[in-house]
């Protein structure tokens, strides 16, 4: 076949991903689709891999694009008339200790919020279930009944057919050695056979998705890892419909194939590949057997399951899998391309990703906003950081070996540590700081007292740090602390339509007088919130904007992308031009005055302003905000001087007994404040309004912007859903999110998140109510709460305003 001189899409990548990429695009989208693989459908890692599916995640979002892809491959075979190889046998996940245990019961849990049955049983019942198995060790197990296997190739295969079905064009032997490119977008894709022009271009590429995006500046930060499985010979006794089995305490798994069991595992000494580029010609190529390497699997498994050390190994597959720094997969819009679209890096979970993410991907490529709340596997998680081959390949290595560890609460990374560090790193190093570790910035999460180690020591309930964090809390709510916030995104937008592009991009109105802060959400087309930050007017045609460490290049892009093509607005980073200390505490406003001459009253600098003061000599960006709940100021500072401002705050501060405090009081005073945090309270599955941010959107205002027209449809009508706070009275039960909301004993929604309240003295959690018919102020009143922890049931009750009211410190649970 000769191919197109043009396509309106075109898919690189013939594996899993970019087969139901194109599928999609084509049946759903009736789109213009071309797909080119460089060797032969399949080809890269889909072909040997385990196939083993499952579906519960801890985001509600991705959980629901893995159960996508069950429904789609128990029904392709109808529409295609080709196999998927789909048997849903359902999957014993082992438990062998009691934090395992715990984490079961905290997943059952999730699984119920998520609308998924999960089952726990005993060590008897798994028995029953799979009689080769030994199970004296056996604390129980989960069982999710409707997981299961399929036969990759064959899923593929069934997909591209379909995509042939609705239109798409597949090429094969055909590789892509370039791109045009004009005004930061690909124009037309480069290959060896010639070349098509596009509006968009998907990247597919598995494991070859980093270099294909390097020919058009972006970055896709994979590293392939070496994964080895061994397929036995037939083994008398097993059934055919055999559950798959996790063993995660022992880092194995097992399927059932053909009479045999495919087994495999997650080594805490895995082997990288390379950090250069992967040859071309490996389209179906493997590894030599390593057995040294695998003997610690089979040591494992022959203890679970003896009758492996009885049969042959019919083959053994080594074969490189794309995984990533954090263990979730890459899909969206690259932040440096205006139309390259990335699905790559599924860290072994391509087979059960690959219907669901095919789905959402296409729909992404079609709108250019993501149909769900994304962010956990958005591109736009990732930073100039994450160009360091080296840095990921480190990183990328120790989360493939945490892949079957316990997922602790709070748990940190450790490898490449320390990145970034603030200028006040090694004081605060000195001030006992723990830290912990965002988009690469070394963050004291707490600080260790004199006599204790200055170390996190995980554990599934309460960790070493509570009571030292609820020293810290206290301390803010009661005299003054000082935050370390310098790795805070940071933006300026500047020039004469300034004002006209942000007043298109926020919800809420920045157009106030020079001086004045804003506090905004920014919305998708339908009323999703999609950021979360202040914008302070500095000056008629200059506006400082503020977010989250971790959203940088997100929102960065985000407002980039909706700036009008149209308008003289400049948007700069200006992250490392200034640090953030962070002055919060009845005591704030002494300290403050006593390091500069700039009247800090109430009458002259007032909530929710900005003014330029001077500190120790040093000029700095002032704004009256909180996220503690407590009188307060963001001091943003230059870089340079962080160090002699915070120690001319320390001194002033010492007759109020001034103290560094860390992100993880921050956290517990949020709670109490009822403030959102955007990625669990706030996402953009989730309006204003559902929200309680009503307020901070501007529909009296006759402006438009993003998200408007899908708020006034909304409005009036009683949302279906609505946030609320939740408390219990038990102080040692642990929130961490995720626990169902029961309402008169039916389930209306789960915790988004969760911790303790230390004024308060009891545990914290927000979440969503849900109700079909519409959730009012009497639906939420007027129910008995409950809230299932770890599947176990404690009385909850529900709040509508703020815990914590610091004008008279009172407190309203």
């Amino acid at each position: 076949m000769t191919l197109p001189s043009h396509a309106e899409i075109v898919v690189i990548g013939g594996g899993i991903i970019g087969c139901s990429t194109a599928y999609h695009l084509a049946r759903d989208h009736k789109a213009d689709v071309v797909l080119l693989e460089q060797g032969r459908l399949t080809s890269g890692s889909t072909w040997h891999a385990a196939g083993l599916v499952g579906q519960l995640r801890s985001s509600a979002s991705i959980t629901r694009v893995l159960k996508y892809s069950v429904d789609l491959y128990k029904r392709l075979d109808a529409e295609t008339g080709l196999a998927t190889g789909w048997k849903m046998t359902g999957c014993l996940r082992l438990a062998t200790n009691q934090d395992r245990w715990t984490e079961y019961r905290r997943l059952a849990t999730t699984a119920k919020s998520f609308g998924m049955e999960m089952h726990l049983i005993s060590p008897e019942e798994v028995k029953r279930m799979w009689p080769l198995m030994e199970v004296d060790d056996l604390v129980g197990a989960s069982w999710l009944p409707t997981d299961g296997q399929a036969s990759p190739s064959d899923i593929t295969q069934s997909l591209a057919k379909g995509a042939r079905m609705h239109g798409a064009k597949l090429f094969e032997e055909v590789r892509v050695t370039g791109f045009e490119m004009k005004d930061g977008r690909i124009t037309a894709v480069k290959t060896n056979k010639g070349d098509i022009a596009c509006e968009k271009v998907v990247n597919c590429a598995g494991q070859w998705a980093r270099q294909v995006g390097a020919m058009a500046g972006i970055n896709v930060p994979l590293q392939p890892v070496k994964h080895q499985y061994i397929i036995t010979e037939k083994i008398a006794g097993l059934a055919t419909d055999a559950p798959t089995i996790r063993d995660p305490d022992r880092r194995t798994y097992f399927k059932e194939e053909v009479g045999g069991l495919v087994m495999g595992g997650y080594e805490p000494n895995p082997q990288a590949w390379t950090t250069g580029d992967v040859p071309n010609d490996w389209e179906f190529r493997l590894f030599d057997d390593d057995f040294d390497h695998f003997e610690q699997h089979m040591v494992q498994a022959i203890e679970r399951i003896p009758a492996l050390g009885q049969v042959g190994v019919k083959q053994m597959i080594n074969g490189p899998e794309s995984f990533t720094p954090d263990g979730n997969f890459v899909l969206g819009l690259a932040p440096e391309c205006q139309n390259m679209f990335v699905g790559a890096g599924f860290n072994a979970f391509g087979i059960a990703s690959g219907g669901g993410a095919g789905w959402v991907l296409a729909q992404w490529v079609v709108d250019g906003e993501a149909p769900l709340d994304l962010w956990v596997v958005d591109i736009r998680r990732f930073s100039d950081l994450h160009r360091d081959r080296q840095w990921v390949c480190d990183r990328t290595l120790e989360a493939y070996g945490k892949h079957y560890t316990i997922g602790f609460p709070h748990e940190e990374y450790e490898s490449g540590r320390p990145r970034i560090v603030s200028p006040l790193y090694e004081r605060l190093k000195a001030h006992r700081a723990v830290f912990g570790s965002k988009l690469g910035w070394e963050r004291p999460n707490w600080f260790a007292p004199e006599g204790m180690e200055a170390k996190d020591v995980y554990s599934m309930g309460r960790q070493n740090w509570f009571g030292p964090v609820g020293e810290e809390h206290a301390h803010v709510r009661e005299a003054v602390g000082i935050f370390d916030q310098s790795s805070f995104a940071k933006y300026e937008m500047t020039g004469p339509d300034a004002l006209k592009a942000l007043d298109c991009i926020c919800a809420n109105d920045v157009n106030k007088p020079v001086g004045r802060l804003t506090y905004t959400q920014l919305l998708n087309t339908r009323g999703g919130i999609e950021a979360d930050l202040t914008v302070a007017r500095l000056a008629d045609e200059k506006f400082y904007i503020v977010t989250g460490t971790g959203f940088r290049t997100h929102d960065l892009a985000w407002i980039r992308d909706h700036i009008g093509e149209e308008l003289d607005a400049t948007l700069t980073d200006v992250t490392e031009d200034f640090g953030t200390l962070s002055l919060m505490g009845p005591h704030a406003r002494s300290v403050l005055s006593a390091v500069t001459d700039a009247d800090v009253s109430n009458a002259a600098f007032p909530f929710g302003h900005a003014r330029e003061i001077t500190i120790a000599g040093h000029k700095v960006r002032a704004l009256r905000v909180t996220y503690v709940g407590e009188l307060g100021w963001e001091l943003h500072v230059p870089i340079e001087a962080t160090g002699e401002i915070f120690d001319a705050l320390m001194a002033a501060g010492k007759p109020y007994g001034i103290r560094p405090v860390g992100y993880r009081a921050l956290e517990s005073l949020r709670l109490e404040k009822g403030y959102r945090a955007w990625g669990s309270d706030i996402t953009p599955n989730d309006t204003p309004q559902e929200a309680g941010l009503g307020w901070a959107v501007k529909l009296r205002k006759n402006t438009d912007f993003l998200g408007r027209r899908a708020l006034e449809e909304l409005n009036g009508a009683t949302p279906k859903k609505r946030f609320a706070g939740f408390t219990v009275n038990d102080p040692e039960i642990v929130l961490v999110g995720r626990e169902t909301i029961l309402r008169d004993g039916e389930p209306v929604g789960y915790l988004t998140s969760g911790g303790y309240g230390y004024t308060l003295g009891k545990p914290v959690g927000y979440g969503y109510v849900r109700n079909a018919d519409g959730v009012s102020d009497e639906f939420l009143t007027s129910g008995e709460y409950e809230l299932v922890v770890a599947m176990q049931r404690t009385p909850a009750k529900i709040h509508l305003e703020p815990l914590y009211d610091p004008t008279n410190a009172k407190v309203k649970a």
